[in-house]
């Protein structure tokens, strides 16, 4: 089932694919950099940008769109709700020895992914009632 993208969906979309997009930059260019800053490891930092930019290719695909799948909506949602968990089990499952940046670090973009995923819920509830 497809439906009619509404400018507050797609504006969180957008939101978010520049937000993911800059952190990949900044997490694929900046490793070797952020990885001590932050007590995280390197690979870690780059490796988990890299695995951003399909994503981000899937937002902005997304969000350039009049009509969508909603079943495409869903899987982005659900792909933001998984980010925001596994990064709140990297903190806690004890492989990684962040420092008190390297927790405020995965922490703010754990709820800045967290609050896209409610945007993108609620901009989804919207178009699909329209």
């Amino acid at each position: 089932m497809s439906i009619s993208v509404s400018p507050f969906l797609r504006n969180a979309l957008i939101a978010d694919t520049l937000a993911t997009g800059a952190t990949a930059i900044i997490m694929i260019a900046g490793a070797g950099v952020l990885g001590p800053l932050l007590g995280l490891p390197q690979g870690l930092l780059f490796w988990a940008g890299v695995a951003l930019v399909p994503f981000v290719a899937l937002l902005l695909v997304t969000a350039r769109r009049q009509t969508v799948s909603r079943l495409v909506l869903i899987d982005i949602i659900a792909i933001n709700v998984l980010w925001v968990v596994a990064s709140f089990g990297l903190l806690i499952s004890g492989s990684v020895a962040p420092n008190v940046l390297g927790i405020a670090f995965v922490t703010a973009q754990a709820l800045t992914v967290a609050l896209f995923a409610e945007l993108q819920f609620v901009g989804l509830r919207r178009s699909a009632a329209a």
